[in-house]
């Protein structure tokens, strides 16, 4: 199939979700407009990943429902990658487990790891590879998060969880865009990735990305993220100008903006200091399916 054979159109009866499947008050009508599906679609096609592929988001909709995963498309040295995230806050009154999501997905996807569903996690994610997608290779990892009682803000910890072990990954520390902007700023300053007296903010705390919904800064083992959650269309488009993403992806997204004004997103991108310099090492942008 083509990917004008797989464009989904949104009706106003679709929710309108965020990365954390936080709900958010559209800022137009969606009727004869995208989904946001179609984004991971046209990277799909660009980066010509396999039937496979596709066939994991049917199943996980019909093995866990509509709107419920969120997508991850990453752009990193060149190269587009994918990862998916599935929330359930209930915790271990949880429906959407790990156990449900690969159940859902077999026989597409192998799994050499479980998580113990004793543990009170509220989300994990999957990475989708291209030997993954064709059945070349199975799951070696899953990322799992857990909350972090004590933080003033909301927060989360992100660990990997292999069959031999398990290690911490991220911190993760969200932010209101402009209650809490003082605090976020704060937080980016207090790491050792951000010299301030060489790095301007400005770097960072994007001007033309801040005036979004929420902020998130994540603390990782060798670097660190900035999430900017509740951007517009033309604010994506000025993400991928900044970021060089692949000239297919920008044309999609400008070409079809009319059909995608209906949507807000959400983008980050994990940066450290080389020589002097704010060095990004990866972004990314998000959707629901």
């Amino acid at each position: 199939m083509q990917l004008a054979d797989r464009l989904e159109y949104a009706t106003d009866d679709d929710p309108s979700l965020c990365y954390c499947l936080w709900p958010y008050e559209r800022p137009a009508s969606a009727a004869d407009k995208f989904r946001a599906v179609n984004l991971l679609y046209q990277t799909f096609e660009h980066a010509g990943m396999p039937e496979g592929a596709y066939a994991i988001v049917e199943e996980l909709r019909e093995g866990i429902g509509a709107f419920k995963t969120v997508f991850g498309i990453k752009w990193a040295e060149g190269r587009l990658g994918w990862e998916f995230y599935f929330y359930d806050y209930l915790r271990l009154k949880r429906e959407v487990s790990a156990t449900r999501v690969l159940q859902a997905l077999q026989p597409l996807v192998r799994s050499a790891v479980a998580l113990n569903e004793a543990l009170p996690y509220f989300m994990f994610s999957l990475d989708i590879t291209e030997p993954l997608a064709r059945g070349a290779q199975g799951l070696d990892v899953i990322h799992m998060y857990i909350g972090n009682p004590g933080s003033a803000v909301s927060s989360g910890i992100a660990y990997g969880v292999r069959a031999e072990s398990t290690t911490l990954e991220n911190f993760y520390f969200f932010f209101d865009a402009r209650s809490d902007l003082a605090e976020a700023i704060r937080k980016i300053e207090n790491s050792p990735h951000m010299d301030t007296s060489r790095i301007s903010l400005d770097q960072v705390l994007v001007p033309e990305l801040r005036n979004c919904r929420t902020l998130c800064v994540a603390n990782k083992r060798t670097h660190d993220c900035i999430y900017f959650s509740g951007v517009s269309v033309d604010q994506l488009l000025f993400f991928f100008e900044r970021l060089q993403y692949p000239d297919a992806v920008v044309q999609f997204v400008r070409t079809q903006r009319a059909r995608l004004d209906h949507l807000t997103f959400d983008v980050g991108f994990d940066y450290t200091t080389r020589d002097g310099r704010l060095t990004v090492l990866k972004s990314g942008y998000y959707g629901v399916f």
